[in-house]
Parts: structure tokens; C-alpha cells; sequence
């Protein structure tokens, strides 16, 4: 059986970006955070797998949302991004049970609340870090952030590294 790797996917989801750079770089960006804080907190070979590949697709319908709603508001992500995301892997070759933990958390990337693994949580940090860069979140926000929604180790350290903040 075909099984597609990790760099198949994101050649594909980067052909799928249709030259949007931004989308590009933020996947990339996401991505690497979420492989580096995966692989720093020591997950198995499934859930690093099983993170990288919601990292690489987590925004898969902003396109559509920017067409749809004419914004990329986080909830209507969600709304969309799981049938999406469903579609874009079905010919990847990964297990049911795999497409469905992507699809959850491409579905719930966005929501901060009843985190249900280790995968969603480096997700919901990774992006964010990103987001707060690309976006250039206040030392107040980010600070909130930290105090409220990081757990893993290596993600504090991460935005703490990434924004020169206090320890």
C-alpha cells in the first residue's frame, strides 16, 4: 500500500496553497515549531507523525474562508477544515484512525479549552507562537498565554526564546 511521507504531504499542501505565500510560510513555520516541541517532549513515533501532519494541513480552509466569508476567522477554520482535510489525505495512505485525529485537530485548532492529548497541545502552541510573530501579539498577550494555555516545557521555552522574555 501507497503510504505518503511527511515531505509528500507538504509538497502537496504547499501546491494546494496556490501560490499564497503567507499560507506557505505560516505552514512551515507551524510545522517546525510543532516537530521541534513533538520531538523535545519525546513522542512516539504515531503522535510526532500525527502532529506533523495536522501542523501541515491546520489551516487547509482558509482559502475557502477567505472566498467563503472573506476572512480567515479561527471558528469558521474549524467548521471547515475537517471535511478539507478529510478529502486532501484521503489518498495519503494513513490509517482511518490517523485521518480522524487530523481531522479533529485541524477541527479544533483554534479552541484552547478540553486540550484531549499532547498532539492538540503542541498544535495549539506551535500555531500560536507563530501567530503571535506573525501578528505581532502584545508582551501582555503573549505573557497570558504563557501563563494560561502553554504546558509542554520545550513550548515555554520556545516563546520565551523566540520573544526574549523573562524566565
Amino acid at each position: 500500500a501507497f503510504f505518503m511521507n511527511i515531505s509528500q504531504i507538504m509538497e502537496k499542501m504547499i501546491a494546494f496553497s496556490n501560490g499564497n505565500l503567507h499560507d506557505m510560510n505560516h505552514l512551515m513555520c507551524v510545522w517546525t515549531y510543532a516537530k521541534t516541541i513533538g520531538e523535545l517532549e519525546g513522542l512516539d513515533r504515531k503522535t510526532q507523525e500525527t502532529l506533523e501532519i495536522a501542523a501541515i494541513t491546520h489551516d487547509i480552509a482558509c482559502p475557502l474562508c477567505r472566498e467563503k466569508y472573506g476572512n480567515t476567522n479561527g471558528k469558521r477554520q474549524e467548521e471547515e477544515g475537517g471535511p478539507l482535510v478529510r478529502s486532501f489525505l484521503a489518498d495519503a495512505g494513513l490509517s482511518a484512525e490517523q485521518v480522524d485525529r487530523v481531522a479533529y485537530l485541524v477541527s479544533h485548532h483554534h479552541t484552547y479549552t478540553d486540550i484531549d492529548g499532547i498532539d492538540y497541545q503542541i498544535l495549539i502552541e506551535a500555531d500560536y507562537i507563530v501567530n503571535a510573530s506573525e501578528s505581532g501579539y502584545s508582551p501582555e498577550n503573549r505573557k497570558n498565554f504563557l501563563e494560561e494555555h502553554m504546558k509542554t516545557e520545550s513550548g515555554k521555552r520556545l516563546l520565551r526564546s523566540t520573544f526574549c522574555m523573562e524566565t
